[in-house]
């Protein structure tokens, strides 16, 4: 019989793992809010119009972020012809590339062992593990700015190959063109020349010599693919438009946004509690591992300086803008992993340490248990957000209760087999949460979360043959209309669209309108309008031929509803 190396059976293990946990449920659902409908929107859009130079949401440019994202959801949809799996499918590449950075670097640098450790630890951080099975930005831009450090430490650390710190300038260039913050994967060099300069061992900048500037001009060439070609083409065109576009885009989005936030306003210690309470499991080793730090810190060694210093620079960079998001300081989580690993095997041999672990699987378990319980008797606050804010019909919150419940008996049987060894305990209590929560929960809550259950619920009361316009608009009722919907810009103030939507309506026989109810005028006839549905908090209205009684100029009343209802949705 065929035997296995324990070392590649742990490997496998892990991959095996990875694969379920973070691709459990792809092409089981539709994008979902905040920010996943967007996306997909604009890359639906590149795809049928052919313009992958200029993102356009509905009828407007879309320049609140670089398009990466974006391209490789419809580069994913050209290949599959599948929405549901392209535009998950960078979210899942990245993280899995992320794990295997992280895993290698931990290899190269200490031994097999601890690099698997450093991607265990990863795998199930909380907010790595849900940020990567959502269709964001901030795990693409996590996976570049990984790349690069992994990169530049291969060069700075492990004997100074030109090649890792030229293609390491180059992903932290792929990163900036994802997401501004992607060059910030350079400030791993700041600590790597304090080192060099105070002659600790191993760790070496080389700035003297003529290769280093490959690495800055390969980070150009980069930003460059983006960049050179959309402010020459907006250039040529000399349309206001465009030249608003690269104005929002490379000056308001990035410089202005950080000097001058005017959302998400935190205190300045907010990322330190994002970090306590988003980084569960492995930041509860950090009380253990400070001590550990500082010793071979003193012992001078580079393979903790480099990635420490730099997530502390991290952390410092995003706490000085009053706008935070707990996103924000995710490309630190990697680092902090990679210099726990190798503590972590004497960690995990202590008592009270396993005894920490083992609660924390136990209060899993009962927290589960507890919420599907509750959500089964209708009597909990679980159940109320999936009725209220989540449009669940009782079938559908009686089906999430019993996921819930079947989450908690899980993490239960885990704790009664293998209390012996908590980590494991934890880990498979974890894989199974994430797990159920892709192949039960997607179905469950898609239609209200992604208003397809609203959008078809619409279409079917409008019929096949009717038009559709849609007035204080969210992505997902664009993205998820069964015909081509008009609609009349997404920043236009709501009474400006319901004026121009009334009289696009009156053109025209058989035209309906889709309202947010925030946006609704007294020139809609409260009789005839109907409710189509609720999604994601919001009630939507249809408004038939002949419901427009007069001219839409709304009251005082109206306009503060609807500016104020119009700023949440820009805000979110």
């Amino acid at each position: 019989m065929p035997t296995f190396d324990p070392r590649t059976r742990d490997t496998w293990l892990f991959w095996i793992t990875a694969l379920l946990v973070l691709g459990a449920g792809l092409g089981l659902r539709d994008p979902w809010p905040a920010d996943e409908p967007r996306f997909a929107l604009v890359a639906k859009q590149m795809v049928e119009s052919g313009d992958w130079l200029f993102p356009h949401r509905g009828i407007e440019l879309y320049s609140d972020k670089p398009p990466m994202l974006m391209w490789l959801q419809a580069m994913f949809f050209t290949i599959f012809g599948n929405w549901r799996v392209a535009f998950l499918l960078p979210s899942l590449l990245a993280a899995l590339g992320t794990l295997w950075c992280v895993q290698d670097l931990g290899r190269r640098l200490w031994t097999r062992r601890v690099g698997l450790y450093a991607a265990w630890a990863l795998l199930f951080a909380f907010q790595f593990t849900w940020q990567s099975k959502k269709a964001q930005i901030d795990p693409l831009v996590t996976f570049f700015i990984t790349f690069a450090n992994y990169l530049l430490l291969r060069h700075l650390l492990l004997g100074g190959d030109w090649r890792w710190w030229t293609i390491g300038w180059f992903a932290a260039g792929l990163g900036t063109i994802t997401k501004g913050v992607g060059a910030l994967a350079l400030l791993m060099l700041l600590p790597a020349a304090i080192a060099s300069v105070r002659g600790w061992p191993r760790v070496r900048v080389h700035a003297r010599d003529p290769r280093f500037w490959l690495g800055p001009l390969a980070f150009l060439v980069a930003v460059s693919l983006w960049l050179l070609p959309v402010v020459a083409v907006a250039l040529s065109r000399d349309l206001p438009e465009y030249r608003a576009y690269l104005d929002d885009i490379l000056f308001r989005q990035t410089a202005k946004r950080y000097s001058q936030s005017w959302d998400h306003h935190q205190p300045a210690w907010y990322h330190l509690g994002v970090m306590a309470t988003m980084w569960i499991p492995p930041v509860l080793a950090l009380p253990w591992a400070l001590g550990a730090w500082r010793r071979r810190l003193r012992r001078r060694d580079p393979r903790y300086l480099l990635p420490l210093a730099w997530w502390l620079l991290l952390v410092v960079f995003f706490s000085i803008p009053h706008g935070k998001r707990d996103v924000y300081i995710m490309p630190a989580l990697p680092m902090m992993c990679l210099a726990l690993a190798p503590l972590l095997p004497g960690l995990l041999r202590r008592r009270f340490a396993r005894a920490v672990v083992l609660a924390l699987a136990a209060l899993l378990a009962l927290l589960f248990l507890g919420l599907g319980a509750s959500t089964l008797r209708e009597a909990g606050s679980m159940a109320v957000r999936l009725q209220e804010q989540r449009g669940l019909d009782p079938a559908g919150v009686r089906a999430a209760a019993w996921m819930l419940l079947a989450m908690g008996a899980w993490a239960t049987a885990a704790l009664l087999a293998l209390w012996r060894r908590p980590v494991v305990v934890l880990f498979a209590g974890l894989g199974g949460l994430w797990v159920a929560f892709g192949l039960v929960g997607y179905p469950i809550l898609n239609d209200a979360s992604s208003a397809r259950g609203v959008m078809a619920a619409a279409g079917a009361r409008i019929g096949p043959d009717a038009e559709l316009g849609l007035v204080a608009w969210k992505e997902q009722n664009l993205l998820m209309a069964d015909r081509p919907a008009a609609n009349f810009g997404f920043k236009v103030p709501w009474d400006e669209q319901l004026r121009a939507a009334a009289a696009w309506q009156a053109q025209a026989p058989d035209r309906w309108l889709l309202v947010q109810e925030d946006a609704l005028e007294s020139c809609l006839d409260p009789q005839r309008i109907e409710l189509a549905g609720i999604s994601n908090r919001r009630r939507w209205w249809l408004v038939p031929p002949g419901a427009v009684t007069g001219e839409c100029v709304p009251s005082a009343e109206e306009l503060e509803r609807a500016a104020a209802g119009q700023a949440r949705e820009i805000a979110d």
